[in-house]
């Protein structure tokens, strides 16, 4: 009898952690679902661009190799002056992480498009953009967005867009086919998802705030320090 009574046990167990397991596969294919269908409404091809007008073009980080940006920024930074020369906004807001002094993605990107023709005081930088929620918060908070235009690959922008929109941004995302790609992003993007669904709807405060600086009416040299955060 107490064989018996232990595998029903056991049984129940299995199946308790099999249902959670279920509910939580489930929680993330309807979120991840729900987040995409949210956004779709709101994404702009190359074409169409020149009917919009934005406050600013807001380009988020994706790291540094050897002090450069690494392929992956490039190719965002690359498709945010296809924009830029549209006409669709004259500035820029460059987010990233700048939280030590020997790394600095905010600065390589405002090198990067100075290099290619953009004046460098049309480039605001965001020295705390430490993550994408964080950087929509700051976005809105710090830097006064009020529309903007979110450049990154496709596989991010969904919930880049959808962070800015439900902070109160009036976010499109650029919509362009990128050439680098790994199934790798979609996984850890699918959980991404998640948890900034969760920080939608709860709203912490990001790492740093600090004094306002409107991207529409205040000179982008004001966040040229770069020890600033």
């Amino acid at each position: 009898m107490k064989k018996m009574f232990k595998n029903k046990k056991f049984k129940i167990f299995v199946i308790s952690v099999l249902c959670v397991g279920l509910l939580c596969v489930g929680a993330v294919i309807g979120i991840n679902a729900y987040m995409i269908s949210y956004v779709s409404d709101y994404l702009i091809e190359a074409d169409d661009l020149e009917n919009y007008s934005f406050d600013c073009i807001t380009v988020l980080g994706a790291g540094l190799w050897d002090g450069e940006p690494s392929p992956m920024l490039k190719e965002r930074l690359d498709f945010a002056l296809e924009a830029y020369e549209t006409g669709c906004s004259t500035k820029f807001l460059m987010s990233g992480d700048h939280g030590r002094k020997d790394y600095d993605e905010v600065n390589a990107m405002k090198d990067y498009v100075a290099e290619n023709g953009v004046d460098k005081d049309c480039v605001f930088l965001d020295h705390a953009g430490f993550s994408t929620y964080e950087t929509m918060y700051r976005a809105r908070d710090v830097f006064k967005v009020e529309k903007t235009l979110i450049v990154t690959q496709k596989y991010h922008l969904y919930r880049a867009v959808y962070n800015a929109r439900k902070l109160g941004i009036d976010a499109y995302g650029y919509l362009r086919e990128e050439k680098i790609y790994s199934v790798g992003n979609d996984i850890r993007e699918a959980a991404a998802r998640v948890k900034d669904f969760f920080y939608c709807i709860s709203q912490p405060e990001p790492t740093y705030l600090g004094e306002e600086i409107p991207v529409k009416t205040a000179s982008a040299t004001l966040t040229d320090d770069k020890e600033k955060i």
